[in-house]
């Protein structure tokens, strides 16, 4: 017997889909709950778990059902017995005591056990099954776990078999994608419902494996939170029109590279001009006159630091800071902070404004002149700026970015796996994209130029969420079709951001 596949697989998606946490997930159950016959939720969830672990595995013999004492372990009595029915050998391993199940999950067990799906004695030693599916927590972790149900995650983390996850790996945070202790790492997840935030940032790509999703025949159901897909690439990738020229585009200034970090500030002017500034002016901090030239791109338009920080200058330009900046940005901010009309705050400028309480209201006064200002810190950043520790920021990241924009009444850009975008009355968004291979010098200094030469180019349409969406979108692009080993460097960068925004239009 085989089953249509209906789950789907979420990555690398050109749509944009809605993320719910924990308590919005259990509302749209209940609430779902309250409108459908008895058990049906759950019977849909079953099936899709079964139907998932047939398309995954299809001349799998063994499927062994690692079942918890909720209703995640119901989904697994369902889909044993699905798979019983497919003519699988499909056995279960419970724990907790079912009989003490909610309603949902002891109905599954009766089936699974009138259909005559054998149980395995107590916590097996090792798992004995071609896949291995863990339905023992999904959403309901809300501590390290402990005694059997970690012993329990111990054994699938050390089986030979792949393991599917059902709605989240065991342990994982569903809101955050922490992992306090031990949590699965699953070949696979399937989502159920709705898809969870926790699957995407910190820990969640790492424990998740392959995600896919089923939305239990409910539909999309609205959020305030989203996993951005390429739609946000390519709603500023539009081919420009014959009648533009270069100011249709804008002016972007870059202000860092201080001395023995002129590369930092280099990298950004060239992704500026790469993501399609008009005109890119350089203004270096370093004290030579020999590094206001660049011979690789004489498109930059150099020049001496106090031609460029001036009122009518940048009350006209979006302004890049801090890239390279050392300890000398910090004398140039205070006429940035009140003149920049659109700003990208990278690095250094983070930095000095963290340790300056007259620089941060400066920064936080500029939403009510009209002014818009971009944050993109990585995390260590992000602490110093909220005065906490990075483990703080990273343990949940949602919440620090989020807090963060409404402190600061900036858009904020944590950087990370699952980079988070928030500003204050925008839908927060975690990007998919990437991996460590952008974890090399000079690759957080090519995402603020980006970040700052769309800005620039769409900013008759566009904001600094936007602009943060596409350009942590394409940064993350550039490395998903490349060399699977070893970092991508910083001055190879940009350019495979240009081809993974020409790929996208080509799509």
């Amino acid at each position: 017997m085989t089953l249509p596949v209906r789950p789907q697989p979420v990555l690398t998606a050109s749509r944009s889909w809605p993320l719910h946490l924990a308590t919005a997930c259990r509302d749209i159950e209940q609430r779902a709950a309250a409108t459908l016959p008895e058990h049906t939720l759950m019977a849909r969830a079953g099936d899709a778990v079964a139907r998932l672990a047939l398309a995954l595995a299809p001349h799998a013999r063994t499927f062994e059902l690692w079942c918890g004492p909720g209703n995640n372990g119901g989904d697994g009595f369902v889909a044993a017995t699905h798979l019983r029915a497919a003519g699988k050998d499909a056995q279960l391993v419970v724990v907790g005591d079912p009989a003490r199940a909610p309603d949902d999950a002891r109905h599954a067990w009766q089936q699974a056990r009138a259909a005559g799906v054998p149980v395995r004695a107590g916590l097996p030693e090792r798992v004995a099954a071609d896949l291995a599916i863990d339905a023992l927590l999904g959403l309901g972790v809300n501590r390290a776990l402990s005694g059997t149900l970690a012993q329990a995650v111990q054994r699938l983390n050390d089986a030979d078999a792949p393991v599917l996850a059902v709605d989240l790996p065991s342990g994982l945070h569903s809101d955050s994608g922490a992992v306090d202790g031990v949590a699965v790492r699953a070949a696979h997840t399937l989502a159920l419902l709705a898809l969870k935030p926790g699957l995407f940032t910190a820990q969640g790509r790492d424990h998740a494996g392959r995600v896919w999703f089923d939305d239990l025949q409910l539909g999309d159901i609205p959020s305030s939170l989203e996993l951005t897909g390429g739609d946000a690439a390519r709603a500023l990738a539009l081919p420009r029109r014959h009648a533009q020229h270069k100011g249709s585009f804008g002016d972007v200034v870059v202000i860092g590279g201080a001395t023995g970090m002129v590369g930092a500030a280099l990298l950004a002017a060239r992704a500026a001009l790469a993501a399609g500034a008009g005109r890119v002016y350089l203004g270096l901090l370093a004290t030579t006159d020999a590094a206001w030239y660049e011979p690789a791109q004489p498109e930059l338009m150099a020049r001496p630091l106090a031609q460029l920080v001036v009122p009518a200058l940048l009350d006209q330009a979006t302004v890049v800071c801090g890239c390279g900046g050392g300890s000398a940005v910090r004398d140039v901010l205070p006429t940035v902070l009140h003149h920049a009309r659109r700003l990208v705050l990278d690095a250094d400028a983070l930095n000095a404004i963290a340790s300056d309480g007259a620089l941060k209201r400066a920064l936080r006064a500029r939403a009510a002149r009209g002014l818009a200002s971009a944050l993109t810190p990585h995390p260590l950043e992000a602490a110093r700026l909220a005065d906490q520790k990075s483990g703080d920021v990273q343990s949940d990241r949602l919440r620090a970015s989020t807090h963060m924009a409404d402190a600061l009444q900036c858009s904020v850009l944590l950087k990370g796996s699952g980079t988070v975008i928030a500003t204050p009355g925008q839908t927060t968004a975690i990007n998919p994209t990437g991996d460590a291979r952008l974890g090399s010098a000079g690759s957080g200094d090519v995402l603020a130029g980006w970040v700052g030469g769309l800005w620039s180019a769409h900013a008759q349409h566009a904001g600094a969420h936007d602009a943060l969406r596409a350009a942590a979108w394409l940064h993350g692009a550039a490395v998903d079709h490349g060399p699977r080993v070893g970092p991508l460097r910083a001055s190879r960068l940009i350019e495979a951001m240009v081809a993974a925004r020409d790929a996208l239009l080509e799509r």
